[in-house]
């Protein structure tokens, strides 16, 4: 039996270290002239379209 195909088991340490190699391989391809990424980012979204909290409200705060 050969479990190979499986991935190896690391630590949360190392995950975060590879995740952070490839959001830096997509940002640095992101920047050459001409690329077209379809990970772009999120348009900013205006605070006055939020949803106000009301737990205030809700839990009789002062």
């Amino acid at each position: 039996m050969t479990d190979s195909n499986e991935p190896r088991k690391i630590d949360l340490a190392e995950a975060m270290r590879q995740k952070l190699q490839q959001k830096k391989q997509q940002q640095a391809a992101s920047n050459k002239p001409g690329f077209t990424g379809t990970q772009q980012t999120k348009a900013m979204k205006s605070q006055n379209t939020k949803k106000p909290n009301n737990q205030r409200r809700r839990t009789g705060g002062s």
